[in-house]
């Protein structure tokens, strides 16, 4: 064997065993991460966690019920506002759009994905709250349905582009219309990514804390309505963590793996959209 053959050899080994270690590495810091939260957080948790509310300063027990129903009320909202603008824009680009226009938007979404957190708080405050004079839930959703837009509008197109052609020629020459076609035979063959997609967004924003601190705020009570603040998990994990009762520190981790859970299960089930196959529609 020659010593071009070992040195080779000894490079592949080497790569395979470096790129393995350095996997090995990752998914150990995510179950270091689960095992930290499971350890402090699910000593804390119990049936009145979820039922109950958060009990006066001092005094220790309650829940963070109204944080949990308040969390599922702004993820609806940004739905709302969100997914619809996401994938609408998506389709414009991969079926409609021309050259200049369509780079232009591209870039732009690109941009308002990379814009911080805390930066979009500050605009929605600047522009929804100040003009309303108090927070909301209808604020906070709104800020985190424009954070949802870029990547529904780009996950929306690579998955529409993904579709062969060959779809969109065979109903076009049977004198389908170009918007027939997009919405009857191209949505529904590319409605996996797009569902996959909507979901991986939705678990990016539901542990946002900067846009809420600015719109949403928090709430110790139960928010009956859209224009008044809400509790939402993010802010309470914040709210308790730096409080200095030891009873609110053992909630926040409870807090926190309840909605680390929440975004392992949204990301989960984008995966299995994808492994298994499953289908929305005919094409």
């Amino acid at each position: 064997m020659s010593f071009r053959t070992r040195w080779r050899k000894f490079v592949n080994v080497f790569m395979l065993s470096l790129t393995g270690l350095c996997a090995l590495v990752t998914v150990s810091i995510l179950f270091f991460i689960l095992g930290y939260l499971l350890w402090y957080g699910g000593k804390s948790l119990n049936w009145a966690f979820f039922t109950h509310l958060p009990t006066p300063v001092g005094e220790t027990g309650g829940g963070m019920a109204n944080a949990i129903v308040g969390s599922g009320k702004l993820l609806l909202l940004a739905s709302l506002v969100g997914v619809p603008v996401g994938i609408l824009g998506g389709v414009y680009l991969a079926e409609f759009g021309g050259q200049t226009f369509s780079f232009v938007v591209r870039y732009t979404t690109d941009l308002l994905n990379g814009v911080p957190s805390i930066v979009m708080g500050i605009f929605a405050y600047t522009i929804i709250v100040l003009p309303m004079h108090h927070f909301s839930a209808l604020a906070g959703g709104l800020a985190l349905g424009v954070m949802m837009i870029p990547i529904a509008v780009r996950t929306t197109e690579e998955s529409l582009r993904s579709v062969p052609g060959t779809l969109r020629e065979g109903a076009l020459a049977l004198g389908t219309s170009k918007w027939k076609t997009v919405a009857t035979v191209v949505m529904p063959a590319a409605m996996r990514g797009i569902v996959t997609g909507v979901m991986l967004t939705l678990a990016r924003v539901a542990g946002e804390t900067a846009p809420l601190l600015f719109t949403a705020f928090s709430n110790r009570f139960w928010s009956s309505g859209w224009n008044q603040p809400i509790a939402s998990l993010p802010v309470m994990i914040y709210t308790y963590a730096i409080a200095p009762y030891d009873d609110w520190h053992r909630q926040a981790w409870a807090a926190g793996l309840v909605l680390l859970a929440l975004v392992l299960v949204a990301n989960i089930g984008a995966r299995l959209l994808v492994s298994r196959g499953i289908s929305f529609g005919k094409a």
